[in-house]
C-alpha cells in the first residue's frame, strides 16, 4: 500500500484480531443465529422469518462463529451425516460489512479442519453459483449438477482429506476439547 506524506495516516492503537471458534454459551449462539438472520432472511429472502430448522437443535450439529475484535461478525453450522466420516458444512455467513477480513474464508477452513479433528473425512455442502469459485480457491470441487433450492442456483460441492494438520486451539481447547465442555452449553442439547 502507497502512503503519501502528505496525508495523515495513523494505525488502530490494536490491531483487530479475527477468530473463529465454536459458539459458547448462549450470547454467541444468539449471535451466530442474529448473523444468518441477516444474510439468509432480511438481505437475500431465502428464508421469511428464520433460517433455523431441525438440524439446529441436534447435539451433533456445531455452530461455529468467527469473532473480529470483541464482536461476533461470522457464522457457519456443520455436523455430520454419517458414521463413515460424511460432514456438511452450511449456513455460511458474514456481515457484509466485515467481508473485506476474508473472515468467510476462515470460517470455512475452521469448519474443514474442525470436522477432520472430529474423524470426518469427507465434507459436502450446497454452494450459491455467485460463490463457486471462492470454494474453489479453498480447494472444494463440484461434485454434481447445480439445482435450484430455495429459488436459488446451488452448486454440490464437496472437499477430501480434511485437514490433518494439528487443530488451532483457541482459548486452550481444540475443536473436540470445545465440543465435549460445550455441549452443555447449548439449549437444546
Amino acid at each position: 500500500m502507497a502512503i503519501s506524506s502528505s496525508a495523515p495516516f495513523t494505525l488502530p492503537d490494536e490491531p483487530l484480531v479475527t477468530v473463529c471458534a465454536l459458539a459458547r454459551g448462549p450470547a454467541q449462539l444468539a449471535a451466530h443465529f442474529a448473523i444468518r438472520r441477516s444474510v439468509f432472511v432480511e438481505a437475500q429472502g431465502l428464508f421469511r422469518q428464520d433460517d433455523r430448522d431441525e438440524r439446529d437443535g441436534q447435539a451433533a450439529t456445531l455452530h461455529a462463529v468467527g469473532v473480529a475484535g470483541d464482536e461476533v461478525v461470522g457464522a457457519v453450522r456443520l455436523y455430520p451425516l454419517d458414521d463413515a466420516g460424511l460432514w456438511k458444512g452450511d449456513r455460511l455467513a458474514v456481515l457484509p460489512s466485515e467481508r473485506a477480513l476474508r473472515l468467510g474464508a476462515m470460517l470455512v477452513r475452521f469448519a474443514v479442519r474442525t470436522a477432520g479433528e472430529l474423524g470426518g473425512r469427507r465434507m459436502v455442502a450446497q454452494v450459491q453459483v455467485a460463490n463457486v469459485l471462492f470454494f474453489k480457491r479453498l480447494g472444494w470441487q463440484c461434485d454434481g449438477d447445480p439445482a435450484p433450492m430455495l429459488g436459488v442456483e446451488h452448486q454440490p460441492m464437496a472437499i477430501e482429506r480434511l485437514s490433518s494438520d494439528p487443530p488451532e486451539i483457541v482459548d486452550g481447547e481444540t475443536p473436540r476439547d470445545s465440543l465435549r465442555s460445550g455441549l452443555s452449553r447449548h439449549p437444546g442439547r
